[in-house]
């Protein structure tokens, strides 16, 4: 597996991984996926990572699936698309809103396909006022995949959604703020400034508690009412458990930064 299809770098806690195929706009191969998701095992297993950022290299963040290894002017037989999703996009959708630790995503350019979807899947979302976002299934006869038909409806409602997947037409990054899609569009110059700040202000929290967030807001979407309030109840009890919530209580009396450890 290339190392350097997915660059790599930890930081302050920061674990900032870089998809690396920018002359194909970061277009996924099986080899990519696997690089990444090697990356993202890494961040649930390394208690040095706090919180993770995920870009792009160039001009774009991801175009989603390389469609050079799909040619259909090619002998041979028909490819089993459901195959490629079982086997990468599922595994690591599922394996970014799993990870109890936060992952913020920083698309630089256009955001197409599963490109768009995996970001997404991120927690934060932050993209160049330059980004678009492109839910390019539409123009290939394919259905959203990598989440897409998930995230959509629950983020902007059905009318956008349905309305974004069945023209593909690209949502610029302002409009997708706007709707609600992602948390922020930046000025392109700042986006890598921007991201890397938020994503080091994560790292420094109590990285056990901003865990349990994200996965109590992720269970909200099909819990009942009387099931979610169970669930904080019981996250409430681990998190009070925490070391970070006695630096916390004791920071706040003594009327200083907290010192989180993660813990």
């Amino acid at each position: 597996m290339p190392d350097d299809l997915v660059l790599h770098r930890l930081d302050t806690g920061v674990l900032e991984l870089v998809l690396n195929r920018p002359d194909k706009l970061n277009a996924f191969t099986p080899e990519m996926h696997m690089a990444l998701r090697a990356q993202i095992d890494r961040a649930a297993q390394d208690g040095a990572v706090r919180a993770v950022l995920l870009t792009g290299a160039g001009r774009g963040f991801c175009a989603g699936q390389d469609l050079g290894e799909r040619d259909p002017r090619k002998a041979g037989p028909k490819p089993d698309l459901g195959a490629t999703i079982g086997t990468y996009y599922n595994p690591l959708i599922r394996a970014i809103r799993a990870l109890p630790k936060p992952v913020v995503a920083a698309v630089n350019g256009v955001a197409a396909g599963a490109g768009a979807n995996i970001a997404l899947a991120c927690d934060i979302v932050l993209a160049s006022d330059m980004a678009r976002f492109v839910q390019s299934f539409a123009k290939l006869g394919l259905v959203p995949d990598a989440g897409g038909s998930w995230a959509l409806p629950r983020l902007l409602g059905e009318a956008r959604a349905k309305a974004l997947a069945l023209t593909g037409e690209p949502l610029s990054a302002t409009q997708a703020a706007d709707w609600g899609l992602i948390w922020r569009a930046v000025p392109d110059d700042a986006l890598m400034p921007e991201a890397r700040a938020l994503a080091l202000k994560l790292a420094k929290g109590p990285t056990y508690g901003l865990g349990l967030t994200k996965q109590a807001i992720q269970a909200a979407a099909t819990n009942s009412l009387d099931a979610q309030l169970d669930l904080e109840q019981d996250y409430q009890r681990r998190a009070g458990a925490s070391a970070d919530y006695a630096e916390g209580v004791t920071a706040f009396l003594e009327k200083r930064d907290a010192r989180f450890t993660g813990q």
